[in-house]
């Protein structure tokens, strides 16, 4: 039975529901964040709403328990979405990109990732212009890809995310572009519901007040509840609200806490600043793209980083096996052939070649860009631990492609049309 690809994935992320719902590692403390708003908001139902229905008419009070509870289911469902939803990871690459040309790096070779030789080399930063300034671009080892801008490996979760913010061990999860928006949602909404549970308990002191309790310390000793609620609403408010607060200041300048506290922008304009207006309309009145992995997709007997099953995978040995027999392989046969043709194709003249030494120097190389085409042909037939033509390195050849070397540099003093004398050639 084939395996779906959440069962496989590399990452460290906890699925439920057949790979509907992604959580970080750290999926437990979701409990715990539950647990911090039900129970206070039950004490509150319990011990200070209820006597709020027969203080109106028509038992109106009602509405009180009606809304907490309402507002409190809204503040879990934002809860969940920030934290069951994939945050925007990167799709992983099976292997490490191919050295690219052309383009800016910042790093000395020296520092390069990849293997020994210089032609696997690759820089581990790019540089890419974004309204005329420059973002560096780094290299993820673990998903072997250039990261994408304002993209970021998280250590917890062992994904490279989009737009990545944070890690809210809160939520257990990634804070990154498809769900920074409900994250944002959840804390403002626990800021509000904790300032709503703080008013309404210290309305309730004050009625008790006006009532048979005429002190402060009647009313407390009547409904300590009300005081204990007071006091967490209060503390918790302070962090909730604090960081409200802080990411309207980082969504209205277009940064990420993960910006903001490494690259630090209050000295230089940020390259994604869109104005205020702008800033925050991408972050509430954009489509949220969709998932770039499919976790709930088929693979095949190994797990695939793309979500996509490849079908290059799913041969047998036998079929790879007829595939490597069919490749057909340069022998020394082709070579000399080679050096044939391009022995025929040197009509060198006496006026396009005037001594014996350029003759040998043109011989020479392109005997040596024909050994060359062998080498990449016999690598590209085995591009994983081939060892043929090199050896320390330097070029190892055969004795029948050395010995049509030394014929192909006779025949090459014979075809300059030299009119030395014969003892000198």
């Amino acid at each position: 039975m084939a395996k779906r690809l959440y069962q496989e994935w590399q990452g460290t992320n906890k699925f439920f529901l057949g790979g509907r719902l992604i959580f970080g590692p750290d999926v437990r403390s979701l409990g715990v964040t539950f647990m911090l708003i039900i129970v206070p908001v039950a004490s509150f139902c319990v011990f200070v709403a209820r006597h709020f229905m027969n203080r109106f008419h028509h038992h109106s009070g009602i509405a009180i328990i009606l809304v907490t509870v309402v507002y409190t289911f809204y503040v879990l469902v934002l809860l969940l979405l920030t934290s069951g939803r994939d945050p925007g990871i990167v799709p992983r690459n099976a292997h490490p990109p191919e050295h690219e040309e052309g383009f800016e790096s910042t790093m000395s070779p020296s520092e390069w990732s990849g293997a020994q030789s210089p032609q696997s080399h690759f820089p581990r930063m790019k540089n890419v212009i974004i309204k005329g300034v420059t973002v560096k671009v780094k290299y993820c080892d673990t998903c072997m890809l250039y990261r994408p801008p304002r993209s970021s490996h998280c250590s917890i979760c062992n994904n490279c995310v989009e737009h990545f913010d944070h890690h809210c061990p809160w939520v257990g999860q990634c804070i990154g572009l498809r769900n920074y928006r409900f994250f944002f949602f959840f804390v403002a909404s626990a800021t509000l519901l904790c300032i709503f549970v703080f008013t309404m308990s210290a309305i309730y002191i004050k009625f008790l007040m006006d009532g048979k309790a005429h002190t402060v310390w009647r009313a407390i000793r009547k409904s300590p509840a009300s005081v204990i609620l007071m006091i967490y609403t209060f503390s918790a408010v302070w962090f909730v609200g604090g960081l409200t607060f802080f990411h309207l200041y980082l969504i209205s300048t277009n940064q990420t806490t993960y910006e903001n506290f490494r690259y630090r922008y209050e000295n230089k304009e940020t390259p994604y600043n869109l104005g205020i207006f702008n800033n925050f309309c991408e972050i509430f009145c954009t489509i949220i793209p969709p998932s770039k992995i499919n976790f709930r997709a088929k693979i095949g007997p190994k797990a695939l980083t793309s979500g996509v099953e490849d079908s290059s995978l799913s041969k047998s040995g036998a079929d790879i096996e007829m595939d490597i027999k069919s490749m057909q392989y340069p022998t020394a046969g082709h070579v000399a052939g080679n050096m044939v043709g391009l022995r025929q194709q040197l009509s060198l003249s006496q006026a396009d070649i005037e001594n014996k030494g350029e003759s040998e120097d043109v011989i020479s190389e392109t005997l040596d860009c024909t050994l060359v085409e062998v080498h990449d042909a016999r690598a590209a037939a085995h591009p994983r631990g081939s060892s043929w033509g090199r050896k320390s390195g330097s070029w190892e050849l055969s004795p029948d492609i050395l010995a049509l070397a030394v014929g192909g540099g006779g025949e090459g003093n014979q075809m300059k049309g030299d009119n030395s004398p014969p003892g000198n050639r």
